[in-house]
């Protein structure tokens, strides 16, 4: 009788299966890539940027393994660069009619910089949902694409309302911005027919990250009041804005999920600081190169005409000599275009193979058998991104 009204006990649930992110791809392939495009930009007075774009999305996202499959990216340069001629055709009848302004109504000029800056700021946060949605519907993997909905108006109002909060509270309601904006955006995000979502809230990202606040409040007060620290504030500024975005990372990674898939990720500051501290490393060395080569230019010159470099430099400037103009700019030029190499090289690939590699999907069975849903987004919300330099990777 006890036998027969006892409950067999049942073993315990097994623990999610998880799988492990990983990224495949070669760091010289994509150094040798990065440096080849950023010279074509240059020859092609930047019209380059749309091909070398795509060709760096294709790489990172390729080498991004999931579950043993990859994701294809399926967005061309053709329509990155239809999507910012537009983009202009749109933002630049806005700079004009402010310019007009201001020329006529001299006293509207004292406002209407806060009042273009403002506008702006909407219409950017409006090309970021836009662009967030064009690159969501171009990438499938295992056959099914991302897609999204939702409207780009109305996460721009939330995104400026939020940032004037945050504003107000010198940056304490961040979090909770990050985490209201985040669940708008993945509520109107999808994997075929699996709709996302996003669990993070604001005060778990406050107390993960309350102390590097104060931290980074501290160092820009030292920075304020006691100049000589400057150095010290910017050799320690890396390890606070590592510690501070692998805190973001994780939190934002363990709120994803797109039906019964989830993620998370375990990626620590110690991954990151090193990069940063490279970057520094870089400009450094690539300025007092430079420096050194436009020196001993000027020493050329100066030894050609029999004069000191003091005489050369003083007679040169005095004349509005063209060398004096023209060399500047060439060496800023250069700078801008390696410190673009180390930062594609560094802050994006990288960064992105670390990220990969600290993060775990668990239940990936529930995408298994996912009905294709969506349809490709504008180019253009991608345009008006980049038009207005707010554009995400």
């Amino acid at each position: 009788m006890n036998e027969m009204s006892s409950v067999p006990r049942m073993p315990p649930p097994p623990p999610r299966w998880a799988t492990d992110m990983a990224f495949s791809g070669d760091r010289g392939a994509f150094g040798r890539l990065v440096t080849r495009g950023i010279f074509l930009e240059l020859v092609t007075l930047g019209f380059y940027r749309f091909w070398l774009t795509t060709d760096m999305r294709r790489h990172l996202w390729s080498n991004t393994i999931v579950d043993g499959d990859a994701p294809e990216y399926t967005g061309t340069a053709r329509e990155l660069l239809i999507g910012f001629l537009f983009a202009l055709a749109i933002i630049v009848p806005v700079y004009l009619v402010y310019f007009l302004l201001t020329i006529e109504v001299e006293r509207v000029q004292a406002y209407g910089g806060v009042a273009l800056t403002a506008c702006l700021y909407v219409f950017g946060q409006f090309a970021v949902y836009r662009a967030r949605r064009y690159r969501l519907t171009r990438t499938v993997w295992r056959g099914a694409g991302f897609w999204m909905d939702g409207s780009g108006w109305a996460y721009a109002l939330r995104a400026s309302l939020w940032m004037l909060l945050v504003a107000v509270t010198l940056g304490l309601a961040w979090p909770w911005r990050e985490a209201a904006l985040e669940r708008y955006k993945m509520r109107h995000s999808y994997y075929g027919d699996l709709q996302g979502g996003f669990d993070g809230t604001g005060w778990s990202f406050f107390k993960r990250g309350w102390g590097i606040w104060l931290l980074a409040v501290v160092l820009m007060g030292l920075f304020l009041v006691a100049r000589p620290l400057t150095f010290l504030v910017l050799l320690v500024s890396p390890v606070l804005y590592a510690s501070f975005r692998a805190v973001e990372w994780r939190w934002w990674m363990s709120g994803l999920r797109f039906g019964g898939v989830s993620f998370a990720s375990d990626i620590r500051p110690s991954n990151l600081i090193g990069l940063y501290y490279k970057v520094m490393g870089w400009f450094v060395l690539i300025a007092v190169v430079l420096a050194a080569i436009g020196f001993l230019c000027l020493a050329s010159m100066a030894n050609l005409k029999g004069q000191s470099l003091e005489q050369f430099f003083s007679a040169n400037v005095s004349e509005d000599s063209i060398p004096m103009f023209v060399l500047p700019f060439i060496f800023w030029l250069f700078m801008i275009l390696a410190m673009s190499v180390v930062n594609r090289l560094y802050l994006i690939r990288d960064l992105w193979a670390r990220v990969a590699a600290s993060t775990a999907v668990y239940g990936i069975d529930a995408a298994a058998d996912v009905r294709v849903e969506g349809e490709p987004a504008s180019a253009i919300g991608e345009g008006l991104a980049d038009g207005l330099d707010v554009s995400g990777f």
